[in-house]
């Protein structure tokens, strides 16, 4: 009996190992700290997709660059170090030059077309370019409409408060707005912009107002504007052949539990959007609301310059995608 209870015991254990085994694990990689609301949006995607799949999958998430560098993101995914990763639109900068479009000053920062962005003519050209890149394309977590220049000196209200400010820049192609109006534009990734602006190495900050508190910008930065300048989405994507090898159960709970993170997502966003305004003077930073004469004339400025790189940058896709933008 000792040995027929051993033996029941030792395949219990075997069949548990072999289960833990069969489990599909998707490791996501992520550069935010864990107090943005995209690491939020992702923890509750992780939760939705367990609890979809029964357990089948297992979701792990390393925020901060803890498994990667945001530089390193693509490389990793597409290779198959790990499974998945997040990323700014924008950091694909010269890679894809297609994935510019959101960030053209003032083109989308209208919330009802945010809403119809996913799923969209435009989100489809931006899938395809992504694939031919050797990653596949989840979902669309919208992340700002509303970005924040943050200085130290003087708000920068007026665009000649920008001329000769050493700026946080984004990409070649966004950042050519900035330089047209005289600004010195670096591009600088979101975990290192705080150091930038402690040491002097920028003047100047460009983020969305949420990330200027997780990141604690008030800290380094007296003034902040906040304006509607472009839209940024941070994305989630994935190594084609680890998605392929998904049963079609985790593939339909993969695009469910995506299709409700991209919905709320926009809650999510717009709310920790409006407690971030509300937040950065209580700690202490002076903050100038853009007014709608002051974004026409940034606008009128800042956005041409972009349009031309952008459409010089992507020839093909690039009129196509503004097109499609403008008819959301």
């Amino acid at each position: 009996m000792r040995f027929a209870s051993l033996s029941l015991t030792v395949f219990a254990a075997l069949a548990a190992a072999g289960a833990a085994q069969a489990q599909t694990v998707m490791r996501i990689s992520h550069p935010v700290p864990t107090a943005h609301h995209v690491h939020k949006a992702v923890e509750a995607f992780k939760a939705d997709l367990e609890a979809r799949t029964k357990g089948t999958m297992r979701v792990e998430i390393f925020p901060a660059e803890q498994l990667a560098k945001q530089s390193e993101n693509h490389a990793s995914v597409a290779r198959g170090a790990f499974e998945a990763g997040v990323l700014t639109n924008f950091t694909w900068g010269n890679t894809i030059p297609e994935m510019n479009v959101l960030t053209i000053p003032y083109l989308l920062t209208d919330l009802e077309k945010i809403k119809k962005f996913p799923g969209s003519p435009a989100a489809q050209i931006l899938e395809q370019a992504l694939a031919a890149k050797g990653v596949k394309n989840l979902a669309w977590f919208y992340t700002t409409r509303q970005s924040i220049f943050t200085s130290n000196k003087k708000p920068l209200v007026q665009l000649a408060d920008l001329k000769g400010l050493k700026i946080r820049g984004l990409s070649a192609i966004s950042d050519t707005g900035l330089a047209a109006v005289g600004a010195a534009p670096t591009p600088t990734p979101a975990p290192e912009v705080y150091q930038a602006l402690q040491s002097g190495v920028l003047d100047a900050g460009l983020t969305d107002v949420s990330a200027a508190v997780s990141r604690k910008f008030f800290e380094v930065q007296k003034f902040g504007t906040v304006a509607p300048y472009f839209a940024v989405y941070f994305h989630m994507f994935a190594n084609p052949a680890w998605y392929n090898r998904l049963t079609t159960g985790e593939k339909d709970a993969m695009a469910a539990a995506v299709k409700k993170a991209e919905a709320d997502m926009i809650g999510l966003t717009e709310a920790t959007a409006e407690a971030a305004i509300k937040e950065l003077p209580q700690k202490g930073m002076t903050i100038h609301m853009q007014t709608p004469a002051e974004a026409a004339t940034w606008k009128a400025a800042l956005q041409k310059p972009v349009i031309d790189a952008f459409v010089k940058a992507a020839p093909q896709n690039g009129p196509k995608l503004v097109e499609a933008l403008n008819k959301l």
